[in-house]
């Protein structure tokens, strides 16, 4: 029995008690990560992705179990080293009086155990930080050159990318063991009595300085590598000039680094010399080394910057310059953009008109927001269907190459009119059909028109749907489990419903009793396990959200938030996903908040919406980091090829990547270090009002026929592209436009038109204020607004027709207090022209006139698509036409 504090007796701890507390916490803290990893492997078995669980818990399991090995390894060998090698406890006589370290030692047979028990608690947390980087280590271990080298060490870039980040873990790894060691190996010293500090001063015992001084050593030989790393990290700096290292670090600053980093080393060696010769000097002496040195090396970079570099920056900085700018092109794939000139002419005749027919069908008069609502209003049916979102995309619809608006038509579970198990869960499983209209075709009414409506799906132009179901989409609802003794809710008929059952293959079998036991416990509903019904049969689906479903197939890929609905070939529904590679290792190139200084679109992921299964296809080979994940999971990426054809007439240019490319493109379309290093040409995206606030524009797309570039024989005249505007920093007039080409055999191409400098094209924002202080359409607006209605202006779409440029904004007007948008007025711009009629055609009709106004009315006014002629709508033409 160990003396403890008077009065109180603490009972020794034997082995068997550890044992029993260590397999306590053990199913405390892992149960629920088994239960888990079990429904997870299910899951991933269900779609196919087996490999890809088991090559990640593998990896994860083998670098936990080498983290916590190595850490607890080293830990206890010091814990055991100052326990074993140490001398007699020390013995207090009574005229010392009480002393606080006596207390301490009192209670070694208590604390000795703990301190055990507490490096095995480390380890755990240690192994648990070293297999959250399984995916860092795998990267190492198959990567794929970048076949570009950083001009300053000559490396390749995956040396950075694959290499560096693995080397400075090790350090920190190690240092956080060296440190823990000493820790635990001093407050063995203290229990044992051979260290001491009381009012005679510091004691300690010889065996105990010897151990402490060997850790110290192995810390500051530690201090090498990271000065090693530091040298290479030196090209990832991101500085005011530009990114990466200036001539400060690189004739200053490396040539310290590069001293500090053999100081480490003779510094580890003085220290652990002071043991042969014991003289504490050489310990202050080997700190002191490498401290000096570091706070002298700063220095010493400092006065560079301040004497030699500021009074010439240019010139000094002139080569840095040159690299930071090719290696963020390259790093945004930017590097070979090609520039060509745009006249901005004001020549619009008829034949162009008439040759460009396509463009101006497909410009976009509806705005998501407002069509959002409209389409809420007019087609959710019941309470509990939502569209969340609208996408664009094209079609070819009655022959015509049609860019239009789609959104699905979802089921949220919160918004039942009887919320229970067996309707969130089992009845109510599924959203049904979709909208998809003409982006520029109104009705009389103002409200948009249709090429699929209703439920069930009613389709023109060509278009068919055979597959409504939408099982997996965009809602965040729970699981579902099909195959059930309840009726399956299908859709709404009049009064009654009508009721489905599942037939396809997505979900998981919910099999016997086991699995019920375990689907009831991980979703922490009973009613699973007691329901009778659920069968033998039935299946669970979950993670349904398609974003949430493919993060965990692939979470090494960053994934674009907006995923978009596209129709097959023959009628089923797919959600396409653009997913992303990126790192923050790429040298000489700036870094962006919240993503790094590199990035890919590498990766389209096409997801079943009724069945849930989820493919993914390269769409840009030439990415090393992608190619590197090909390696580590080859049975999860397929080529792009094997996309199917109707699939691949969908994908799109990415807004989010295009957007960051812009914002890129912007500053480094500078290409002269000199004009780079004065801002001189620098380029800003165009604000525009909404809600009284400027907020920059967000690309767009439309379908138009690009000038000055070739195209292959079989490729339509018109493209479906993405664009946005540029102004000049700090200006509004237009400076040039940027397009990001979405269809084959041009998918992912760019290209930047550039405005004649010495004349001025009117940017977004100016267009806003001539279209305020134009007196008719002002005084119209304000009227609007006081009569019980709210005026929302849509966006403002700069629209190039050959070498001229359109001006088009919609006008939607809505009932105070929420209602259904209905587009009243569009405002067109051409020149010094700023006119707002009722419709498009109208609107232009009233800029060109004649011949020309004419044509237009009749390409845009309201009614059905071109082709889609009936007696309604031919009298609905013929009052136009009568009105006008």
């Amino acid at each position: 029995m160990a003396e403890g504090f008077p009065g109180i007796s603490l009972p020794p701890i034997r082995k068997w008690h550890i044992a029993l507390v260590v397999l306590a916490l053990a199913v405390f803290l892992f149960f629920g990560t088994l239960l888990r990893l079990t429904v997870d492997l299910l899951w991933f078995q269900a779609l196919g992705f087996s490999k890809v669980f088991w090559t990640a818990l593998c990896s994860k399991l083998s670098l936990g179990l080498a983290g916590a090995g190595v850490f607890w390894g080293i830990v206890y060998a010091n814990i055991y080293w100052a326990r074993t090698r140490t001398g007699p406890q020390r013995v207090y006589s009574s005229d010392e009086g009480e002393n606080p370290f006596q207390v301490i030692q009192s209670m070694a047979t208590f604390i000795l155990p703990l301190l055990t028990l507490g490096s095995v608690v480390l380890a755990v947390l240690m192994g648990v930080r070293a297999g959250v980087q399984w995916e860092m280590a795998l990267r190492f271990l198959h990567q794929v050159p970048f076949g570009d080298v950083d001009p300053l060490f000559g490396r390749d870039i995956g040396f950075y990318v694959f290499h560096v980040p693995l080397y400075r873990f090790v350090f920190s790894f190690f240092l956080m063991t060296f440190v823990f060691s000493a820790l635990f190996a001093l407050a063995v010293y203290i229990l044992r009595g051979r260290l001491e500090v009381s009012e005679k001063g510091f004691w300690i015992a010889k065996e105990a300085k010897h151990h402490l001084v060997v850790l110290l050593g192995g810390l500051v030989l530690l201090m090498s590598l990271h000065f090693h790393i530091e040298i290479y990290e030196l090209v990832l700096k991101q500085r005011s000039v530009a990114p990466g290292a200036g001539y400060a670090d690189v004739h200053a600053y490396l040539a310290v680094l590069k001293m500090l980093r053999v100081l480490a080393v003779v510094a580890a060696v003085v220290i652990w010399a002071s043991i042969r010769f014991p003289k504490r000097r050489l310990v202050v002496i080997g700190l002191g080394l490498i401290l000096v040195c570091t706070l002298l090396g700063a220095g010493y970079r400092q006065l560079v910057q301040r004497f030699r570099v500021d009074p010439n920056e240019l010139v000094m900085e002139t080569p840095f310059i040159e690299w930071a700018i090719e290696h963020t092109r390259r790093a945004y794939k930017l590097g070979d953009v090609p520039e060509m000139s745009f006249a901005a002419a004001e020549n619009l005749t008829l034949a162009k008109l008439r040759r460009n027919d396509a463009t101006i069908q497909n410009i976009r008069l509806w705005d998501h927001a407002p069509l959002l609502t409209t389409y809420a209003q007019l087609q959710e049916i019941r309470t509990y269907y939502k569209f969340l979102d609208v996408d664009n995309d094209r079609y070819v619809v009655d022959g015509s190459y049609r860019q239009v608006m789609l959104s699905p038509r979802e089921l949220l579970a919160e918004n039942l009119p009887s919320r229970n198990w067996i309707n969130e869960h089992l009845m109510f499983t599924h959203g049904y059909g979709l909208c998809q209209g003409p982006v520029n075709r109104i009705s009389n009414e103002g409200l948009p028109e249709f090429f699929v409506q209703d439920i069930p799906p009613r389709a023109v132009g060509g278009l068919t749907i055979t597959r409504p179901e939408i099982y997996y989409g965009e809602a965040d609802n729970e699981y579902a489990i099909v195959l059930t003794n309840s009726k399956e809710f299908d859709y709404p008929s009049g009064s009654e419903n009508v009721y489905t059952t599942y037939r396809g293959t997505g979900g998981v079998a919910v099999g016997g009793f086991f699995r019920k036991f375990l689907f009831a416990m991980y979703f922490r509903e009973f009613k699973i396990l007691f329901t009778g019904e659920i069968t033998p049969k039935s299946r669970i689906l979950y993670h349904r959200n398609v974003l949430a479903r493919i993060r965990k197939a692939a979470p090494f890929i960053r994934f674009d938030p907006d995923p978009y609905m596209v129709i097959s070939k023959d009628g089923r529904l797919f959600w396409i996903v653009d997913g992303y590679t990126t790192t923050d290792r790429y040298p000489y190139s700036l870094q962006l908040r919240s993503l790094g200084n590199y990035i890919r679109n590498s990766v389209k992921v096409v997801v079943d919406a009724y069945n849930g299964s989820a493919t993914f296809y390269i769409t840009d080979p030439s990415d090393p980091l992608i190619q590197t994940y090909a390696r580590i999971f080859p049975t999860l990426f397929h080529n792009f090829a094997e996309m199917p054809e109707d699939l691949q007439a969908h994908i799109r240019y990415p807004a989010t990547f295009f957007s960051i490319q812009a914002r890129i493109y912007a500053t480094y379309h500078m290409t002269d270090p000199q004009v780079f290093y004065n801002k001189e040409d620098l380029w800003a995206i165009p604000r525009r009002k909404v809600g009284g606030q400027l907020i920059p524009m967000e690309p767009y797309y439309t379908i138009m026929k690009l000038v000055g570039v070739e195209r292959d024989r079989s490729s339509r005249r018109e493209e479906f592209i993405l664009m946005i505007p540029f102004t000049p920093a700090n200006k509004k007039n237009m400076i040039a436009w940027m397009a990001g080409r979405c269809d084959k055999p041009n998918y992912g191409k760019l290209l930047v038109y550039n405005f004649p400098k010495q004349k001025l094209v009117y940017g977004p924002q100016q267009i806003d204020n001539r279209i305020d202080q134009t007196p008719e359409i002002s005084e119209q607006l304000s009227l609007w607004d006081q009569t019980g209605s709210r005026v929302i202006r849509g966006s403002l779409l700069v629209i190039p027709v050959e070498d001229s440029l359109l001006y088009i904004q919609p006008l939607y007007l809505e009932a105070q207090g929420g209602g259904m948008p209905e587009l009243k007025q569009v405002i067109a711009g051409y020149g010094d022209t700023i006119i707002m009629q009722p419709n498009l055609g109208m609107a232009l009709s009233r800029i060109f006139g004649g011949a020309a106004g004419r044509h237009l009315a009749r390409r845009t006014q309201p009614g059905r698509s071109p082709k889609a002629v009936s007696i309604k709508g031919l009298v609905q033409q013929a009052n136009q036409v009568l009105q006008e």
